[in-house]
């Protein structure tokens, strides 16, 4: 395999074909997110289609969108992730088959009124991000949101993350204010009117196809057996950190209401984010020691990984790490890939070589 595009012409499970697979994840919202994968699917279904299998584990399941290219591909996934909002998104529309929500389901959220008073949102981030309007609308939402159940829960909280991420500059919140507004509608849409927006995408995405599963927790306690486990795990950089509560923390906690306003908050922060979540993959000192643990752990599975030329370890000790657990070197394909949000100057410098390292 080359950084070259292979011909879409593999077929796979059940049938199905590389190009109708890729043809499915268009219908998939995009998040702007750390690491995500978009751009990568093509060459990602050729080597999922090329190892074949039946099951597919994704531990690392970030924006989801991975997930569902595996489930348009015919596996069947098992999507996981340790943060919440990940979760939900894979729950809307991985295990999701035929649920949507209806024209009545999105009015009475957007437009409907605040069932219980509640005002976690608008009195703890007033000032912060969003307009009061626009506060007041999340709250009056989960209002109406925490009457619901099952995929339709999903949908709704989907729509208001994805709302909320789209909302806000460069999709992160770490800083506050419109200082990378890049002239996007979607900054200054009212966020009622982009959760209707977003609640049709998420109704798109839906499709019937294998049964999948979605679990919350980190790498280490997975359980099971599956045929091919795709990895991207945070890339620790040698300067600075990989903290994704620290980007996405609103999100999160939109995503369970800020476990229904009992979730522990940096009050002295000036953002009032969430407590970061350690976990070994973020720091160039222990992800050398958790790669390891997590290739053993999946030794017996066709491995593929995903990592950047601008994250600790470099190649060289990746295809070791793989080779001690398979016996082998693995093949790599490299690509040129670019990591950033935004269109300011300083994140040229984030234009790197994503690494795929294939593991039969």
């Amino acid at each position: 395999m080359t950084s070259t595009q292979p011909a879409l012409e593999f077929p796979l499970p059940g049938g199905t074909r590389v190009d109708t697979a890729l043809l499915q994840t268009r219908a998939y919202p995009h998040l702007r997110y750390m690491g995500s994968k978009y751009r990568l699917l093509p060459t990602l279904a050729n080597v999922f289609a090329q190892l074949g299998g039946e099951t597919a584990l994704d531990p690392f399941t970030g924006s989801g969108v991975v997930s569902y290219l595996l489930k348009a591909q015919g596996f069947h996934v098992t999507s996981r992730d340790y943060l919440n909002f990940p979760v939900v998104l894979a729950r809307a529309s991985l295990v999701n088959q035929t649920t949507m929500l209806t024209s009545e389901d999105v009015e009475q959220i957007s437009r409907g009124q605040n069932r219980d008073g509640r005002d976690f949102i608008s009195t703890t981030y007033g000032g912060l991000y969003f307009t009061p309007e626009d506060l007041a609308f999340l709250d009056s939402a989960w209002s109406q949101i925490a009457t619901m159940r099952g995929a339709r829960r999903d949908l709704a909280i989907a729509s208001l993350v994805l709302a909320a991420a789209r909302k806000q500059p460069r999709g992160v919140f770490t800083v506050t204010g419109l200082r990378y507004d890049d002239g996007r509608e979607s900054l200054h849409l009212p966020l009622a009117d982009q959760f209707r927006r977003c609640a049709e995408a998420w109704n798109s995405s839906v499709f019937e196809g294998p049964a999948c599963q979605t679990e919350r927790g980190d790498v280490s306690s997975a359980e099971g057996s599956w045929d091919l486990v795709y990895l991207d795990p945070p890339y620790a950089p040698p300067r600075d950190d990989n903290d994704y509560i620290k980007r996405y923390w609103f999100l999160e906690g939109l995503s369970d209401y800020w476990q229904d306003g009992t979730a522990e908050i940096m009050e002295k922060t000036g953002t009032k984010k969430l407590v970061k979540r350690p976990t070994a993959f973020g720091s160039k000192r222990t992800i050398g020691g958790a790669l390891a643990a997590t290739l053993e752990q999946f030794s017996g599975s066709s491995i593929v990984l995903s990592y950047g030329s601008n994250a600790v370890p470099d190649l060289d000790t990746l295809t070791g790490l793989i080779a001690d657990v398979k016996g082998s070197r693995p093949e790599v394909i490299t690509l040129r890939h670019r990591y950033h949000f935004g269109t300011h100057a300083s994140a040229n410098r984030r234009e790197a070589e994503e690494y795929i390292l294939i593991a039969p």
